[in-house]
């Protein structure tokens, strides 16, 4: 694959695409640099062509790694930076088909409903263990919204919605969250778990506050459910069962996400 080329000098990662990848990219970028990014990520992640169609649309690069995060403070440095990697803001979850006044579990719902797509949208690694997740201290009940495992972190992942805008109390809350899982969950050779904060909206200046003084690594983004398409792309967009039909066969072969696993006891 040398004689293939998609920038000025980027022979290195086409070499290791196959064709229709680098078609993809031909017809679906314009810009050199951002035919580097994408192509580099299929390298490292392993997409398959519709996972890296439906990226660029959804304008990945842009989003990547741009949550906002205590990560640099509270995890060592090659895991911090991975860390921050692998959350993004905001959130696209328009395959919901739910209005901006959706309630929490009706978001929550949405997207056990759509595991397939939500996973997708997490990014790689993220395997999911269970919903509504109990905890018990000292007697008193505690449910997470969602937690999840991601296999190349090393460590659970709580995230926890809010169907409003960020408040400082939010991430004291889930702070209390890492705090029982790492007691009471996490083996001993799993890395420290990391929470991350969906909520409505948020105010980059208030969660960087809020995430300065709270022990336990966390990452507050948005969540979006949804957008405003020209019309035309509109049109062009697969529907949401033939984007799922499409995923779970790729999840037979080659997948983007690890499958899912049995939850733990609590």
């Amino acid at each position: 694959m040398g004689q293939y080329s998609i920038g000025a000098d980027s022979q290195q990662p086409a070499d290791q695409l196959p064709w229709f990848h680098i078609v993809t990219l031909l017809t679906q970028l314009t810009d050199a640099a951002e035919r580097e990014w994408y192509a580099g990520q299929t390298v490292q992640q392993g997409w398959s062509r519709t996972t890296l169609s439906l990226n660029i649309k959804n304008r990945l690069h842009l989003r990547q790694g741009a949550a906002v995060t205590n990560f640099k403070a509270r995890l060592p440095a090659p895991d911090s930076a991975l860390a921050h990697d692998t959350l993004k803001d905001p959130y696209l979850f328009d395959f919901l088909g739910l209005g901006d006044d959706a309630h929490e579990r009706e978001i929550e719902s949405g997207l056990i409903r759509h595991i397939t797509r939500f996973l997708l949208e997490l990014g790689a690694g993220f395997a999911f263990v269970g919903r509504q997740f109990r905890l018990e201290v000292v007697g008193d009940e505690f449910f997470i919204d969602l937690l999840f495992y991601h296999t190349r972190l090393k460590c659970y992942v709580v995230v926890e919605l809010k169907a409003t805008a960020f408040k400082p109390e939010h991430a004291g809350q889930l702070n209390f969250y890492l705090a029982a899982v790492d007691a009471q969950v996490k083996a001993p050779d799993d890395k420290p778990t990391i929470g991350l904060l969906l909520c409505k909206q948020q105010n980059r200046l208030v969660a960087e506050y809020a995430l300065s003084g709270i022990e336990k690594p966390i990452g507050v983004a948005e969540y979006q459910l949804l957008r405003d398409l020209p019309p035309m792309l509109e049109q062009s967009l697969p529907s949401i069962a033939d984007i799922e039909a499409e995923l779970a066969g790729d999840m037979t072969g080659e997948s983007d996400t690890p499958p899912a696993f049995e939850r733990p006891d609590a």
